[in-house]
């Protein structure tokens, strides 16, 4: 069905075989819309302002036997509904085929000078805006968002505690890391929490804190970092690996696309980690608990700001982890929130940390100014009408697969005020026998220029033939309820 299914002069949608059509407003309900959309009736249900109607089937005159006319409807009469499914995607979760109803503001995107970038919706996964997101590379310091994701699983499972204490070896002393890396100036004897280590990698960036929530972990770094892989793999990114868990090592990869589904999914799984970790702005370590005996009195604190300049710049930005080494450029993992709209925006090889900070403010004024995300609660839908089996209505339900929340234009639904109007609409007449689950129609949801959105609609549970006299007498109903809708169609 085309996609801008009210567009077009009289706000009409096109004939097809369904439409019980319903009203749905986003709270608060005002206004009224200054066109009903025409709907086809069909299975005895008809629109409505604000209900379904109810109206009696057409007449059903019969001549002559009603077994030969009943032979010859066997041919005539629909026996089921058709299944539909279109998803396609780059990484797991992101949807990179976006709407048409998009497409005017996606077409008028921004230039930007990184290598590579994706920027996604965060609730939806519909990407916005991408650029080479399939070209791999090395990832940098975000490499220390998938060992923050692996330690924040171990928590959640009840392995590990973040107020434990960690013990620091020889392989996390700060001295002991490659030339050139970023610290936490962890050294053996300190007293250090699961949760300092965090905070020591999400702040400043810190590679021996990376090798010490490796250690904890793992019997070794190289463990550890065959684990980050095996993640990777788990969550179907099969372009992103890891030699080692700082980032440090150009061996390690991934791409805009992957690492941004990776984000999104971090981001669902660990909430709470915005506010704890990556929206934290200065770490000071070693402090006077942290300190060996002997340097409690003086324990040489130092204060680190995190390099994601956005946090002081760009309201509503709060995560995630910025990157560096010369074989990658300037990279970022950014998300933003702002009035229930939350965006991710993975930018890979900025020429410079201060294009880097261009990069994503450019990226994420231009989300902002052009869409938002709408959060539909579930509507009632009323029952379809079902033929030839036990019962007479079927119970459908939105696909959990699919949810109501989509991404929108703002000259689109912009106005949280504005009326959206939703319908019902059924591929073609619900015949027993019928599965639970089963596809059969659509949930279309509009406002007053047109669709905005859609969803699956299943059916609740399955459904038997009824008995013989109901499946005739249903056979003969509906052949001449079929041909009066055409009719009317026509």
């Amino acid at each position: 069905m085309n996609s801008e299914i009210m567009g077009g002069e009289g706000g009409s949608l096109p004939p097809r075989y369904s439409l019980a059509a319903q009203v749905f407003r986003s709270p608060p309900l005002r206004g009224t819309p200054p066109q009903r959309p025409r709907l086809v009736p069909h299975a005895r249900h008809s629109f409505a302002l604000g209900h379904v109607a109810r109206t009696p089937p057409p007449p059903l005159i019969l001549h002559g036997c009603l077994f030969p006319l009943l032979l010859f409807l066997t041919a005539a009469i629909p026996t089921g509904a058709q299944t539909i499914f279109d998803r396609d995607a780059s990484a797991p979760g992101l949807r990179f085929d976006a709407p048409a109803l998009l497409a005017p503001r996606i077409s008028e995107a921004p230039e930007i000078s990184a290598r590579a970038a994706v920027l996604l919706d965060a609730a939806t996964g519909t990407v916005l805006f991408s650029k080479n997101p399939n070209e791999e590379i090395p990832p940098a310091s975000l490499t220390k968002l998938v060992a923050m994701h692996i330690a924040q699983n171990e928590v959640a499972a009840g392995r590990a505690c973040m107020d434990e204490i960690v013990p620091i070896g020889i392989e996390s002393w700060a001295q002991n890391q490659p030339p050139h890396s970023s610290l936490m100036f962890l050294e053996p004897g300190q007293t250090v929490t699961l949760r300092e280590l965090m905070l020591g990698l999400a702040v400043p960036s810190g590679n021996d804190a990376s090798v010490a929530v490796a250690m904890r972990f793992s019997p070794s770094v190289d463990e550890f970092s065959a684990a980050m892989t095996r993640e990777a793999e788990r969550m179907g990114l099969t372009r992103t690996r890891f030699v080692e868990p700082s980032g440090i090592s150009a061996q390690n990869m991934t791409t805009a696309a992957e690492f941004a589904a990776f984000s999104r999914e971090y981001l669902r799984l660990h909430p709470q980690s915005l506010a704890e970790f990556h929206s934290v702005r200065e770490f000071a370590f070693p402090l006077a608990h942290n300190a060996i005996p002997a340097r409690r009195a003086n324990p040489g604190t130092i204060a680190q700001e995190i390099r994601n300049t956005l946090l002081w710049t760009f309201p509503g930005v709060d995560g995630l982890k910025t990157g560096f080494i010369p074989a990658s450029g300037f990279n970022v993992a950014l998300t933003a929130e702002r009035d229930d709209t939350r965006f991710i925006a993975v930018i890979l090889g900025s020429p410079t940390a201060q294009d880097r900070a261009r990069d994503g403010e450019t990226l994420l004024s231009w989300a902002f100014d052009n869409f938002r995300t709408v959060h539909l609660a579930a509507p009632a839908i009323e029952d379809a009408p079902l033929w030839k089996g036990r019962e007479r209505a079927v119970a459908l339900l939105p696909d959990p697969a699919h949810p109501l929340e989509f991404t929108a234009p703002l000259d689109r639904v912009g106005d949280r005020n504005a009326p959206l109007w939703f319908a019902t609409e059924i591929d073609a007449p619900l015949v027993a026998p019928l599965p639970a689950r089963h596809p059969v129609g659509w949930l279309v949801f509009a406002d007053n220029a047109g669709e905005v959105h859609r969803v699956r609609l299943l059916t609740a549970q399955t459904h038997e033939q009824g008995g013989f006299f109901r499946r005739l007498w249903d056979r003969v109903r509906l052949f001449f309820y079929m041909r009066s809708a055409q009719n009317r169609v026509g």
